[in-house]
């Protein structure tokens, strides 16, 4: 166990332990920040694997437990394999790290830890906390909505309505307007079993004393009403923590702040952002249909092409056949961007977007509209509610020929239907705005919570 940071202060401390992986150590390390703000110390605990950075929170103490994990990049297609793997793994260490912790606190008048607080994929801290005899909170980092489709999947499972493997039955799953049977998140990754167990490890409350969740009134009451009714103890909803957080960063990709000086010369709202995430894989035929999609639109755009998304040599292959020609000084591509600058700059006013949980927050805090392109897991459920529900986007599906990616950038960018779109995102950017304040109900649960950990 390497010890990289550490502070000495009479605040409480809490233990925080992030899945590593981009969309989970965000939030994580941003709720770290608020709950920093708020009088804690903050010891992060982390993996080997996907480690943050800790020059970026000087403020934290950093804590790396041995992962047994070979250094190697993880595709979507290895996720929930890995995600069992690494809690097998990390729970033994873990515990000794914690009992050390523990330890020090008594002999050498240590700030004492109030509790831990744990990504709902890294389950086996709730155990590993029991046996310490701390208390435990869970952090959510998908939507309500996810959650309540989710233990759906379980209930279908059980009554047959539903196979292993999921549908593409378009009718409506009764309850869950207005998700369909095909946009449950059903995931094909691995065998069913491991699906289906995966669910149960991640919505099993256990000991924990509470549960903090990355979403709010505004976007979902009715389903954080429907789930307080499910659950033994208080949930939190606490969003979004990315604007409540000062500000910092925790990628673990090199931003490429290049492309902020290139918005600097587009007009207000016309640049569309295209970026898919930090896990996704991109399919070659799609990245060129994609590619003279954006082309054929005359509109200016931001595209990330992140590495490892696709091979290196295939992309610059596919993007010079004529298309550095049609596209000149209309398009700026990096391997990665500053995402919540991007979208919080006036040039930008349409984002293309997988769809993940955090993207699509962030998108929504700053009302920017957006195309849906989901690619696995949660992002058909964030996808249908940012089309269905909120009415602040275009959801598409299966693979985009050029001919629907340009309509699609036209609807959005250039018609009325977008510019509808975008004033109902800029409503929502506000009501986001009020409900962070003093007297919103993201402001009243935080103090709730502040309060919880401070009576443990």
């Amino acid at each position: 166990m390497e010890m990289e940071k550490e502070h000495r202060s009479s605040h409480p401390r809490l233990v925080l332990v992030a899945l590593p992986f981009q969309g989970h150590i965000n939030p994580m390390l941003q709720l770290g920040s608020i709950l920093h703000s708020k009088g804690f110390s903050i010891t992060v605990l982390h993996t080997a694997f996907n480690s943050p950075i800790p020059s970026n929170y000087p403020e934290f103490g950093f804590l790396s437990i041995p992962d047994n994990l070979s250094e190697q990049l993880i595709s979507a297609d290895d996720l929930l394999p890995f995600i069992s793997l690494l809690n097998l793994n990390c729970g033994v260490p873990f515990q000794e790290c914690l009992a050390k912790m523990v330890q020090k606190q008594e002999v050498e008048n240590e700030p004492s830890i109030a509790c831990s607080v744990y990504d709902e994929c890294m389950y086996f801290c709730d155990a590993v906390a029991k046996c310490v005899k701390l208390p435990s909170i869970v952090l959510r980092t998908t939507s309500a909505s996810t959650y309540l489709s989710r233990n759906a999947i379980l209930q279908l499972k059980a009554e047959g309505v539903l196979t292993s493997q999921g549908s593409t039955s378009q009718d409506l799953v009764p309850g869950l307007h207005p998700l369909r049977f095909k946009d449950l998140p059903v995931s094909k990754i691995g065998t069913p079993e491991i699906f289906l167990q995966f669910i149960t490890n991640i919505y099993k409350t256990r000991t924990s004393s509470a549960i903090i969740w990355n979403t709010n009134d505004v976007l979902e009451k009715p389903s954080l009403q429907e789930i307080q009714k499910q659950c033994q103890v208080g949930i939190f909803p606490v969003c979004p923590l990315h604007e409540v957080a000062p500000a910092s960063s925790s990628s673990l990709i090199k931003e490429d702040n290049s492309c902020i000086t290139w918005l600097e010369k587009q007009k207000q709202n016309t640049v569309l952002y295209v970026s898919l995430g930090s896990v996704a894989s991109v399919d070659k035929k799609e990245l060129g249909e994609t590619a003279w999609g954006l082309a054929n639109s005359k509109q200016p755009f931001l595209w990330v092409i992140r590495p490892g998304s696709i091979d290196d040599q295939e992309w610059k292959k596919l993007l010079t056949e004529g298309f550095v020609e049609a596209v000149g000084e209309n398009g700026c591509i990096v391997k990665w961007a500053p995402q919540k600058e991007v979208l919080a700059h006036g040039a930008v006013g349409g984002f293309w977007t997988h769809c993940g949980w955090n993207s699509t927050l962030e998108s929504i805090s700053k009302g920017v509209p957006m195309i849906c392109k989901p690619c696995f897991g949660d992002q058909r459920v964030n996808a249908r509610h940012v089309s269905q529900v909120w009415r602040i986007g275009i959801q598409l599906e299966n693979m985009c020929e050029r001919g629907e990616v340009e309509r699609a950038i036209k609807r959005l960018m250039v018609d009325k239907e977008g510019k509808e779109m975008r004033q109902r995102a800029k409503n929502l950017k506000e009501r986001f705005q009020l409900d962070i304040r003093e007297g919103g109900s993201s402001y009243n649960y935080l103090n709730k919570l502040i309060e919880l950990i401070m009576s443990f």
